[in-house]
């Protein structure tokens, strides 16, 4: 059996284990069954100080701890998961262990995947990888940039909210939650296509009315956040689209 017939691969390390997608190795290398270039496919890809990496601090939204690189893999986004809130002060970047595919990092790459194989407008996840110690862990994924996208936030033209809306829509009739919609994890790219971003704690669910409304909600609290007046103005735009 070939060991890359399922769209992703793994690869154990020290106290840990690397995900890598298929499509990232050569045609003649997956047909031969070979094994993955440890110089290519290691820790190093998750590292934003790799030179090789190239790695640009993204300054929008999140804790600082996303970095847009170069590598095998292209143009991407690497992102180290960190904690809000007061539990930061007691672990920024620590996890309890409740099994690899629990791990922050994993299970977001699959449902990216997953998302990704229903059409829906998601970053291709690239890698994940999580380094457990003891009882916790540290976990980061790299996903595709979408090129010279910018946040929603930035973007509050009235012509943009119903784009938003449609995409939100299509999210939800796929029975997806995403557990942190703000201003920030929508994109809007150059062609005026809508993005979602940053599934870190989303999953599928049955999307009633009031969960919807609740995701809606949220995101209205991020607008108000962000931009005042102008957001809530927008909000209610995209709201009356929504539920046209």
């Amino acid at each position: 059996m070939n060991a890359f017939s399922k769209p992703w691969f793994d690869v154990p390390v020290a106290h840990g284990c690397l995900r890598f997608a298929t499509c990232l190795l050569p045609r003649e290398h997956v047909a031969q069954n070979h094994a993955p270039d440890p110089k290519l496919f290691n820790g190093l890809l998750f590292d934003p100080a790799n030179p090789s990496l190239q790695a640009q601090a993204v300054q929008k939204g999140g804790r600082q701890s996303a970095w847009f690189v170069q590598g095998p893999f292209g143009s991407a986004v690497l992102r180290h998961y960190r904690r809000g809130g007061w539990v930061a002060k007691i672990s920024a970047d620590r996890y309890f262990w409740q099994g690899a595919q629990a791990t922050r990092s994993m299970a977001e790459f699959t449902m990216l995947h997953e998302m990704t194989r229903l059409g829906l407008p998601v970053p291709e996840p690239l890698a994940a990888g999580y380094w457990r110690r003891s009882l916790s862990y540290r976990a980061a994924l790299v996903v595709a940039r979408i090129e010279n996208a910018a946040p929603l936030a930035m973007q509050l033209q009235p012509e943009n909210a119903a784009r938003v809306a449609s995409v939100l829509k299509q999210f939800h009739d796929a029975n997806v939650w995403h557990a942190d919609l703000n201003a920030f994890n929508i994109l809007l790219d150059p062609s005026g296509k809508v993005w979602l971003i940053d599934f870190d704690r989303g999953r599928f669910r049955s999307m009633s009315a009031s969960l919807r409304r609740r995701n809606l909600l949220r995101l209205r609290r991020s607008l108000l956040k962000v931009a005042g007046s102008q957001g809530d103005i927008f909000w209610q735009a995209l709201s009356n689209a929504y539920y046209a």
